[in-house]
């Protein structure tokens, strides 16, 4: 298991100029379903794991819908700290700027395949199409009521409430509602949360002692006593 997030020196190539070549052979994005969502009319791109989406101050051209694997939006502190904003699942947008530069980076967690839409166009096409400018909106929202209850899970709540609210969290995209199986590390939960990476070991360890979860491996993690868990994120 990776105990330290170690920030590589060698940059990914922009998204930007990988995603050129992509859009000759692909048609340009403007195609909707009835409902006007998104299609998958993009550039389809990979990423492995630890590798860097788009970096703090690239022009935000492109915005991406995550079709597999787990993304995080994050800032490097000039001390070197790093804070991850979100974890981005399948079906996520991100990315997509209100002003002209990315104010975050985006990396890939694990192994990843994202869709990459032009900015402009679907800019365009919004304003012509009501139904995606209503999914858009709706995308906008969510994001915002994401940060807000990151901010408070930041300001107000003590380690061990924390992490039973990330748990929770990622349990909300657990196909099983007993387990969960974590893609990122613990020094990913720690950026996440605002805490160290010894505080979240330790706090992991002592719900396993209370009996509120098990730990059989590094990332998998077995809910014992849901109703506990919930009680601690009330």
């Amino acid at each position: 298991m990776s105990t330290q997030f170690a920030v590589s020196s060698e940059r990914a190539p922009s998204p930007a100029i990988a995603a050129r070549g992509a859009w000759n052979a692909l048609p340009t994005v403007g195609r909707y379903g009835p409902e006007g969502e998104l299609s998958a009319t993009g550039a389809v791109l990979s990423f492995a794991h630890d590798r860097e989406i788009y970096g703090e101050g690239d022009e935000a051209e492109l915005f991406f819908k995550v079709v597999s694997g787990v993304v995080r939006t994050c800032k490097f502190l000039s001390d070197g700290r790093r804070q991850i904003e979100a974890f981005h699942v399948a079906g996520d947008l991100f990315g997509f700027e209100a002003v002209e530069d990315y104010r975050l980076s985006a990396e890939a967690v694990s192994d990843c395949t994202v869709i990459a839409y032009r900015r402009k166009g679907v800019e365009r096409l919004a304003a012509e199409n009501e139904a995606l400018s209503r999914q858009l909106f709706a995308y906008a929202m969510r994001g915002m009521t994401r940060a807000q209850d990151h901010s408070l899970l930041l300001g107000r709540k003590s380690a061990l409430e924390k992490v039973a609210a990330f748990l929770l969290e990622c349990a909300e995209h657990s196909s099983d509602i007993r387990s969960i199986s974590l893609a990122m590390s613990r020094q990913d939960i720690a950026d996440y949360l605002g805490l160290t990476i010894e505080t979240v070991s330790r706090t992991l360890s002592q719900l396993e002692r209370d009996g509120v979860i098990a730990l059989p491996s590094a990332r998998e993690i077995r809910f014992r006593n849901p109703t506990a868990l919930r009680d601690l994120n009330d």
